[in-house]
Parts: structure tokens; sequence; C-alpha cells
């Protein structure tokens, strides 16, 4: 193991500082005919004046030791299984890489000899090669936290449950009595666990948790960025009341476990206000529950924000400002429409508006717009809901979605008497909302009448802002960029430079789970009906047809906005290939 510089006796650690130049002769002075007397006064003085991290930085230098900020590592788990628990918080140290036998630990005070001396003992007796780190305080205590994961908290509490059933075994009386015992001594470690799995799932930055049983065990998956990532298996016994508590929590039938429930709790993590829809769903293992989880605080996001830039922007903006007519969202479930629609609804929401919405369910709380809630189980339907909402006076209005045909002729109507309306629609792209609206039953004459524009949009990663790098282009790409975004407007490729090709992904870090992304934006395209095109929608064109007169226009697809934002360094290729590929 190497050993840890003594330090030049010929000067200290302060005096180190000001040949740096990290620390002025003057506040050395006033740190010396101040009260800090001893070492630790010393040390707690600099670390005043200089901040943690720039302290800690100083500090490795004058020990000759490489720093590390433990928050933007990603600590493997043969790593952190190196040194017990115990020791590790005893000696404020923590292994935070492992290669073979080479550990690499980081060290919070490099002067504790107790600390060294265990390591030394740890190395020689694993046969292990040492490397070792500084970092700050904070720094160990977050990577200490974060450390604790899913699998060891929910570990413990499914130890607490057995212990207890073993106490069961042996203290109750009778059988009666060892079977209220057993359903009363899971409570409290079952309640942990509940609360572990939602916990971890908010740290994730998890859309969605889905519970699931299997044949001979249980699996808890997590919906990052859209993607599933399965996070953790436990025995199938306690699946049960898992179910159960969830249940409890969101108000629904326990004992109702042949058809699907819906519904709804919230919780306050950290801060943030968190509303949870639920849905079980009976299968042949057992219920499933799926929760998806909708954070009240962040707020609406601008149009911006989500990705919607350029022309794009100002012809949606165009349309959003119109006195009446529809604009449709498409795009298949999870696409984002909502969110789009939200932000729309910000944008409009002025005191002299009347903005009615009907929605399944009401994700976003928007102050000053009126959000109902559709109940099939009492009859209120979409279509029921859109009519009632035409005799509250409404400027504005807002249907969560198009399903059939009723609600589309009421929609319809709504656009072309002064209102109006916004909806979404499942088509894979823009074009496909017309054939989908007339396959509905709706009149060519009146959806030309009434449809203001069709916008698609397609959720996608973003490369994580803290390991992005740029990737090589094969010669094959950039002839595809060059085709695919020839004769481009020059508003959308504003920035971006198509003569120079390049393209970045994420390295993985700890910030982003070593996945290379983190968060997500959406890629649109946004289709005005002009009027070239509703001359082919009353002559019954195809939506190929369509389609092509649409770009002829202008229209920039969601592939090259996609193509786009790729050059921008803002998603990987990958990305885009994987949700606009036919």
């Amino acid at each position: 193991m190497p050993k840890v510089s003594t330090v030049e006796k010929r000067r200290t650690l302060e005096q180190f500082l000001v040949e740096k130049g990290d620390l002025t002769k003057k506040q050395l002075s006033g740190i010396e005919i101040g009260q800090a007397t001893n070492r630790e006064g010393v040390e707690a003085a600099l670390f005043k004046i200089l901040g943690e991290e720039k302290f800690t930085r100083a500090k490795a230098d004058f020990f000759h030791l490489p720093y590390v900020d433990l928050r933007t590592q990603s600590i493997s788990k043969d790593a952190y299984t190196v040194v017990g628990k115990d020791i590790s918080e005893n000696y404020k140290f923590l292994p935070f890489a492992k290669e073979n036998d080479l550990v690499k630990i980081a060290l919070t005070n490099p002067a504790d000899l107790r600390a060294l001396e265990a390591l030394e003992f740890l190395a020689q007796k694993n046969k292990y090669r040492i490397e070792l780190y500084l970092t700050s305080p904070s720094s160990y205590n977050e990577a200490v936290v974060k450390g604790r994961t899913i699998s060891s908290e929910v570990s413990e509490a499914l130890q607490a449950i057995q212990k207890k059933e073993k106490e069961t075994q042996l203290t109750s009386q009778g059988a009666e009595a060892a079977i209220v015992a057993r359903k009363i001594s899971p409570e409290a470690p079952i309640t942990k666990i509940v609360d572990v799995i939602i916990k971890h799932a908010f740290t994730a930055r998890a859309s969605d948790i889905h519970i699931e049983p299997q044949e001979n065990d249980l699996r808890i998956r997590y919906r990052v960025d859209g993607i599933l990532y399965s996070s953790l298996i436990v025995p199938k016994i306690v699946h049960p009341a898992i179910v159960s508590r969830i249940k409890i929590l969101s108000n629904l039938k326990i004992d109702e476990q042949r058809l699907p429930q819906d519904g709804r709790f919230h919780m306050d993590i950290e801060e943030h206000s968190i509303d949870f829809r639920v849905s079980t769903l009976p299968t042949v293992n057992g219920e499933k529950v799926v929760m998806r989880l909708l954070d009240k605080s962040s707020g609406v996001s601008s149009l911006a924000e989500l990705g919607l830039t350029g022309m794009k922007l100002r012809r949606l903006k165009e349309n959003i400002i119109k006195a009446h007519g529809m604009l449709l969202v498409t795009g298949p479930t999870g696409s984002g429409k909502s969110t789009t629609l939200y932000a729309v609804l910000t944008i409009l929401n002025k005191i002299g508006v009347n903005i009615v919405t009907l929605e399944d369910p009401v994700e976003y709380f928007v102050n000053g717009v009126n959000q109902a809630q559709v109940n099939p189980d009492i009859g209120l339907t979409f279509a029921s809901g859109l009519r009632s909402i035409l005799r509250q006076d409404p400027n504005i209005i807002m249907v969560g979605e198009i399903r059939d045909r009723e609600t589309a002729e009421l929609a319809v109507h709504s656009a072309l008497t002064g209102h109006l309306v916004f909806s979404t629609l499942h088509t894979n792209d823009a074009v496909g909302a017309i054939p989908r609206l007339l396959d509905m039953g709706i009149e060519a004459f009146l959806l030309t009448a009434s449809v203001n524009a069709v916008m698609a949009q397609r959720l996608v990663r973003k490369i994580c802002r803290d390991c992005r790098k740029e990737i090589s282009v094969q010669e094959e790409v950039k002839k595809m960029f060059a085709q695919e975004l020839k004769g481009i407007p020059k508003e959308e490729a504003e920035g971006v430079d198509l003569s120079k090709i390049k393209l970045y992904a994420g390295a993985g870090c700890k910030s982003c789970g070593d996945s290379g992304y983190k968060g997500r934006l959406a890629i649109f395209e946004v289709l005005p009906l002009s009027d070239k095109l509703k001359e082919q929608i009353l002559g019954r064109e195809s939506a190929a047809k369509l389609g092509e007169t649409a770009r002829v226009e202008g229209m920039i697809t969601m592939k090259q906005d996609g193509l786009i934002k790729a050059l921008k360094g803002l998603i990987t290729l990958e990305e885009v290939i994987r949700v606009t590929k036919e």
C-alpha cells in the first residue's frame, strides 16, 4: 500500500496554501491571531475561508494524494463490500472502485494513523493493492447514504419478517394465535419495504414502478427515462402483503383480487409533492401493480424546455392563438402528449379566458384552469362530459383523448362553434391523424374546416451532461445526415454546422447511473393545414401524398428534428433511430 506523505516538515498546510495562492498572508495572520491555536482549530478556520471542496483539494495536494468527489463516482458493489459497514463508518474511509486485487479507497483524514493501520492490515490480510484518495466529509457522508441500496434495505426488512415469524412459532400457543400473530408481525417490515421501493423510485427519477409476481418470486422494475430496469427481486411470500399495503394507501378493495382496480394516493418525499396513480391487474401468478409517479411540485415545463424550437415552435404558437379551431397532438401512450398540452394551456391561461379540461386522469393541477376527471362508472365519459362543458361558457376546451366517433364529432362541433379545442389522438405521425379522423366517421369538409394543426411527438433520452463526450462518426452516417437534412430550413438548423457532422454519447457516470442518459426531451413534427393540404383531404388523397405535400411546404419530420438535436449534442443517434424506425 502506498504511504501517505508525512508532509514536508519545513512548512505547514497553511503555509502551503499561501504559496499556492489559495490563502493570503493577511488571512493567515488572522488565523494565527484568532483562536485557532490547535490543528483542528486551524483546519476549521481554513475550511471556512476556502469552502469544503476547495480546502479538500488543497489538502490532497499537500499530502500528495489524488482528490475524488464520491458524488460523481459510480461506486461498484464489489468495492462497497470490501470493508464492513462498521469499519468504514468508524475510520471514515470508503472503497469506491475495485479492479481485480486493486482497491481504490477514499479517506477523509489522511493524518488518522488508526485508519491507515486498519487499511494496512486489510491489504495484508486479503492481498489487496490499495490506492488512497482524499475526499471531503460531505462527499463521504452522501456516498454512505446512497450506498445503502434498495437491496440492502429490503433485505433488512425481510430478515425482520423471518425473525418475527420464528418468534411467533416459538411463543404462540395454539394454531389460532399463530395465524393472528403471523398476520400482524410483518406489518411494520412490509410498510418499510413499500416505503423503500417508493423512495428509491423517486431517487432514481422513475416515472413508473412495476410490481410483478413471477412463478417463484416477485420482481420490482422501474421505468427510468422511458426504459424499464429490473431493480429488485424478493421472495414471493411477501407479495400479498405488499399489494395489500398499496391497496390500503390507494383506498382500494383489499379482498377484490379477481378484477382490475384503479386508485391514487399522495406522498411528500424530500420536499416534493408526489401523486401516485395505481393500477392493479390480476395475472396467472397473482396481482400485478403499476404505480405512475407524478411530481406536482415540479410544475409544468415550457415548450422550449420540452424541446420545441425553431419553425415548429413558431407554427404551433400561430395556431394556438387563433380564436377557434382544433389542435391535435398525436403519438403512442407515454410520448408526452398531455405534458405538451399543459405547456400550451399555461401560455393561454389568462384572467379573461375560461379554460375547461376533461381528463383521464388529471395529471397536473394548473391554477386558474377548471379541470374535470372522467368517471365512466357513473356515466361521465369524454363524450358526455364534453356536452356539459359546452354549457360552461368555455373559450378553450381540452379533451384528454379522442377515442371514439361521438367524442370526435363533439370536438369538431365545438371547434366549429367558436371554441379553441385541444386534444390527443393515437397515431404514428402528424399526417396519420387525418385518415384516423376520417375513419372515425368525420366528414372531410368538417375536418378541413375545424382542424388548425396537428402535432406528433416522441420522447427520447437526453445525453447525461456530466459524462458527455464526442464520438467518431462513420462515413455512411455522415452521408445519411446529408441526405436526411438536405434542404432543411435555416431556421431549423440554427447552431448546427451540417458540413462538420459531430455526434456525442454519454460515457456513463454516477449522476446517470452508468447509463449515459439523464432526463428526456421530445422530438416533434408540426403540420398546419394549408389550403393545398385541405384540397387534398377533400379529394381523399392518400396519407403518403399528404405527407409529401407537408414536407414540400416545409414540415420538419420527427426524424429530422431528432437528427438536428443529435448534432446539437442533446441526444444520441441511437435514440433517434429507436423511436422513429418504421
